[in-house]
């Protein structure tokens, strides 16, 4: 006997904050998210996931909801970030330059990246409006005509390397006041984050390790963005892995590089965290060191979904209590 429930319509954003040392201040952002605006609990919103790093000083809230909703989860949870974190005092060795980094949107369920996008939209031009001095970039699906990429974008704006806020020339509103900062909005298929952790204190290796598999280079991983970053006394390699469509790639290859998941009948591949850890391993081995550990940051695609639609079915909007959020 068939359900009369309808199936979820769902979409998850991994919010990224410039805040990690003040828990109460990332708890209160991620309340924030399941509240609507007379105060009740939304129906199909859940908090799945908190990763917070203290050297960093950034945290990254996964918020899932259904597509009608998320939007207005994503905004209540910013405006309590911009009341509560202040770039002109806020230090981390991870770039940033927004008090409210980065909000990717991706599609997980019944829904398209193209109606992410359109959410992405709506969501920018909201959040300028309800917080003054907050500035926004585009980039992917949100990012038209030209949808240009989040590394493409963040290149342009010098992200990697300046923190000075008035010679930026945001998509949305004016330069960005200090405190604020400069947001980016979009969407895209799912972006993972996975960092391997070597056991070295040189960071010239670790960058060279990080080109190395670096999708964009000779060799790399294909979809993977890295970044090496001093951690904990030891060099995080940091990487973006994203999620691509390609017929050529097979599913079941013998070194299980890729996996794949699927969206409304598209399918989806990426690179997988086992695969990129162990490149890590086999380049470090030749310089004479080793790995200490793999960190992901959140879930894979399919454990994201699978997470989101039992969390909502059940209303479980604070998942993350349940599953145990990171805070390093």
């Amino acid at each position: 006997m068939s359900s009369s429930r309808p199936r979820l319509r769902l979409a998850a954003c991994l919010l990224n904050i410039s805040e990690a040392r003040r828990k109460y201040i990332v708890e209160n952002v991620a309340k924030a998210a399941l509240l609507e605006k007379n105060g009740q609990k939304h129906h199909e919103v859940s908090v799945l996931n908190i990763f917070s790093d203290q050297d960093y000083n950034r945290s990254v809230i996964t918020i899932a909801a259904s597509v009608e909703e998320l939007g207005d989860s994503i905004l209540a949870a910013c405006v309590e970030a911009f009341r509560s974190i202040d770039m002109e005092v806020q230090e981390g060795i991870h770039p940033c330059l927004g008090a409210v980094d980065l909000i990717p949107i991706y599609p997980l369920s019944g829904v398209r990246v193209e109606e992410c996008g359109a959410v992405a939209r709506s969501l920018a031009e909201n959040l300028v409006e309800r917080v003054p001095g907050c500035s926004v970039f585009l980039f992917g699906e949100a990012d038209l005509p030209e949808k240009r990429s989040l590394v493409q974008r963040r290149k342009q704006l010098g992200w990697f390397t300046r923190r000075d806020f008035s010679a930026l020339e945001p998509d949305l509103r004016v330069a960005p006041a200090r405190r604020c900062g400069l947001t980016g909005i979009g969407a895209s298929p799912y972006v993972m984050n996975c960092n391997v952790t070597i056991d070295s204190q040189d960071l010239a290796l670790g960058q060279e390790i990080a080109s190395a598999i670096r999708g964009s280079n000779v060799n790399g991983l294909k979809g993977v963005q890295t970044m090496a970053f001093p951690h904990e006394g030891k060099i995080e390699i940091a990487c973006n892995v994203e999620s691509f469509e390609e017929h050529e790639v097979k599913e079941s290859s013998e070194d299980s590089r890729y996996m794949a998941y699927s969206v409304l009948g598209d399918h989806f591949y990426y690179t997988s965290p086992h695969y990129i850890e162990a490149r890590v391993k086999k380049l470090a081995s030749d310089q004479g060191i080793g790995t200490i550990g793999r960190a992901l940051i959140g879930f894979t695609p399919q454990e994201c979904k699978d997470c989101a639609e039992h969390a909502i079915k059940e209303h479980i909007g604070e998942f993350w209590k349940i599953r145990g959020g990171v805070f390093m």
